[in-house]
């Protein structure tokens, strides 16, 4: 019995470790678009600073999560759950990834004034920001349903997606002096394509957690 009460505290205790690193990555993600909009170029210089941040985090929990195999053999379920937290914690950095790479497009333009489109990648940003919250939220409660409705918002953000990827294609064949600048926003919206995506997986890992199964939400 007590081990397994140890099993559980640690476990506990890498499960916090996700939600804080989580959060970490969200608002950062939501902060590179913040400096993006605002030309902020200090503030996508801490962006990029601060990507270590995340990486130590993940590296904190997949560390546990070795010891915990290594010195509690857990069950099955136990190395289920084990395994899905290690793969959202990789989920998550790429989205404190993602954040940079804004960040580096938010630096080389620099203090131009924006393009026309500029509010399309806003728009985008609100999307999947909520997404990836309702998805973190999902996972607290260990809630199928709402696992199940990420990929409704996913659809959402692939529509926004594509209609962006249009319009600033549209300006630069019209406007071939903000030709630069379309292929960085239109970099930043692929970055926050792949974020949603990423929170599509988020979901999947969650049911395959409560049913033992994988399912494809894409599909």
């Amino acid at each position: 019995m007590v081990g397994r009460e140890k099993f559980d505290a640690e476990l506990k205790h890498v499960q916090q470790l996700l939600l804080e690193m989580s959060n970490t990555a969200i608002q950062t993600i939501d902060k590179a678009m913040d400096y993006l909009l605002a030309n902020d170029i200090e503030g996508a210089l801490t962006i990029i600073n601060n990507d270590i941040h995340i990486n130590r985090m993940e590296e904190e929990i997949n560390d546990r999560v070795i010891l915990l195999i290594a010195k509690q053999q857990p069950v099955a379920t136990d190395l289920r759950r084990l395994m899905v937290l290690v793969k959202i914690a990789a989920d998550m950095e790429r989205i404190g990834d993602y954040a940079v790479n804004i960040a580096k497009e938010t630096i080389r333009i620099g203090k131009d004034e924006h393009i026309a489109p500029i509010h399309l990648l806003d728009e985008m940003r609100v999307k999947t920001i909520s997404m990836l919250e309702q998805t973190l939220t999902a996972f607290i409660k260990e809630d199928m349903d709402e696992a199940k409705a990420i990929a409704k918002l996913d659809d959402e953000v692939d529509e926004m997606y594509g209609h962006a990827i249009k319009t600033l294609l549209a300006v630069g064949v019209n406007e071939p002096a903000h030709l630069s600048q379309v292929t960085q926003l239109s970099f930043v919206c692929r970055y926050l394509e792949r974020s949603a995506d990423h929170a599509t997986n988020m979901a999947e890992r969650l049911l395959y957690l409560l049913k033992g199964r994988h399912y494809e939400l894409n599909n």
